[in-house]
């Protein structure tokens, strides 16, 4: 009886814990099946919600603050593939939008707000400075330059030279009457 009730408790406690991210990702993350984000002055949506008929995935609308309704807005076709649909508007002035996208079925797939934002004015300075013409290359461990075989041959040695040294410290220390 006494594990019957332990049982019990944990299969309860394993429930809440399966729930509780669907609880806290709320009904906008369940409902929404849209991403919008914005560049510069374009903003762009993805979904992989809507299917094709007739040639057509559906059309994607941004509405400004005075607009009210998906008639209003500027309106774009949605164009890709059956795992991803995208639309984009580009010259969008600063200011607060919503992003609604319609399926060519009629189902909305999702509506989202965005935010877009002046661009920052460029610094202009009145000193230039001499930059590197190829700077640091990352993927080659900051090496500038190529190194030929000799070099790679000596720096090989070396290594296992070391190598071969460590471990006749290390076998000389544990046992100090070998040599």
């Amino acid at each position: 009886m006494h594990t019957s009730r332990l049982l019990v408790r944990s299969g309860l406690f394993l429930a809440a814990a399966a729930a509780l991210p669907t609880a806290l990702a709320g009904p906008s993350a369940a409902v929404s099946g849209i991403s919008v984000s914005t560049t510069g002055s374009t903003v762009s949506v993805v979904t992989s919600a809507c299917t094709q008929i007739n040639g057509s995935w559906g059309t994607a609308a941004l509405l400004g603050s005075r607009q009210a309704n998906f008639a209003q807005g500027r309106q774009v076709a949605l164009s890709g593939t059956t795992i991803s649909q995208s639309a984009a508007w580009s010259g969008v002035s600063p200011g607060t939008y919503t992003v609604v996208v319609v399926c060519s079925s009629g189902s909305t797939a999702g509506t989202q707000s965005v935010i877009v934002s002046a661009p920052s004015a460029p610094t202009i300075s009145s000193t230039s400075t001499a930059k590197p013409s190829r700077g640091v290359m990352g993927g080659a461990g900051g090496a500038t330059r190529d190194y030929g075989s000799l070099t790679l041959g000596v720096g090989g040695a070396l290594v296992g030279a070391g190598m071969i040294a460590t471990g006749w410290y290390l076998r000389r220390r544990a046992k100090p009457y070998r040599l």
